[in-house]
This record gives C-alpha cells, structure tokens and sequence, in this order.
C-alpha cells in the first residue's frame, strides 16, 4: 500500500547543497516507488536577501560571510562536486565565479507551482543546472526565461511576471513563514508540516526517513 506524504523542500537556487539534497531525495523517492508517493512542492529561501544588482564574485562573497580562505573554498568545491557525482547532479568544475540575488527566481517558482507541481519541479531543475552546472547569472531575466521555456511554462506569462512585481509579497510571507519556523539554513526538507531534515543528506538517509514517516 503506498502512503502519500506532503514534502515541502524550502532551498534556495543559489545554495549548492540544495541541488545535492534534492537530487538525493528524488533518488530516495525513486526507490520507494510504490511504497511511498510524494506531493512535492518548493518553498523560497533567500541565502542573500540584500544582494545588490550586479551581484558580488563567489570568493569575495564566502570569504565575507563564512571567513573562509580560498584553500577552504576549494576544498568545500571539491566536497560539493564529488557529493553532487555520487546523486548525478553534475557542478561546473571552475566553481560560480560570481553568486546573485535570486528573488525573481522565486517569484518564478511561486508562479509555477500555482500553474503544475511538476511543471515547478521542472523549473527548479532548470534553474539549479543554469547556476550551478553552467554558471550563468541568476538575475538575468534571459537566463530565468530560458528555464521558464525548458520547464514548459508559459513564456509571456513569466515575462509579465518580470516585468512587474507580482508574486513579490507571497514570496516575502512564505519566507518569513519559515524563518519564524526556525528554518535558518537550507535545504530544509519538511515532512507532512511536522517532520525536518536539514542538509543535502546522502540518499540512503533520505529513503530511511521517508520509510520511517510513511509506516506511522
């Protein structure tokens, strides 16, 4: 008998762990077929809130934030890329070069997931392989249109929701949902409102947490 479970994975697309976290929790899902079903959905988180315009080079930005050396950064790059191979997301092997505000790309992901779960899903993807495989600048409304056309969502729709501010103050309430949650660092992988896993966990962690929720 399979259990339908309600996840709400709240991340940011700038936060390479989330692209790791999520390509481990469809891998879990993936092997759960049958036993559990899942009701995805993707909340907004903001690493960098403040981001200016133009955003800030990588290195400069996670020496600022973390005083971390560039050893350390290379060190965590090659954690990151190895732990993204084992659940076959794959990172750019020269890093980001620069980190961008990414609140248009949520009001994106609030829009899609009014339209299609899966559609949003797509979407996500889309965005996660743009930042972090291919290194492309997140604020640019061509690289968001581009994910937008590859996720199969309406194209002049989403350009209208560029254009303006729309979505803007949803995103903003969703956001303080969850810091008011205690959610402080992502991906935050919540479970029928009431279960969390935090971090991009291995897969079998994942399959055994999910296994565990299910048989409640």
């Amino acid at each position: 008998m399979s259990h339908t479970l309600k996840i709400d994975f709240v991340s940011d697309i700038s936060c390479p762990w989330c692209a790791i976290g999520l390509s481990a929790l469809e891998q879990a899902l993936a092997k759960l077929q049958g036993e559990v079903q899942a009701q995805l959905q993707f909340q907004p988180f903001e690493l960098n809130p403040q981001m200016p315009v133009g955003g800030q080079d990588i290195g400069e930005h996670l020496a600022q934030k973390y005083g971390s050396t560039p050893e350390q950064q290379a060190q965590i790059r090659d954690t990151i890329r190895q732990r993204g191979a084992d659940v076959g997301f794959s990172f750019n092997p020269g890093g980001r070069g620069r980190i961008y505000n990414t609140f248009d790309a949520h009001r994106l992901l609030h829009w899609a997931a009014l339209e299609d779960l899966a559609k949003q899903r797509a979407l996500k993807m889309a965005l996660l392989v743009a930042c972090h495989s291919q290194g492309q600048n997140m604020e640019s409304h061509e690289v968001l249109l581009r994910a937008v056309q590859e996720a199969g969502l309406d194209l002049e729709r989403a350009r209208a929701i560029l254009a303006g501010d729309e979505f803007a103050d949803e995103v903003r309430e969703r956001e303080n949902f969850y810091t008011g949650q205690g959610i402080h660092s992502v991906p935050a992988v919540i479970i029928n409102d009431r279960h969390l896993i935090s971090g991009g966990q291995p897969v079998a962690v994942f399959e055994q947490a999910l296994r565990q929720i299910a048989a409640q």
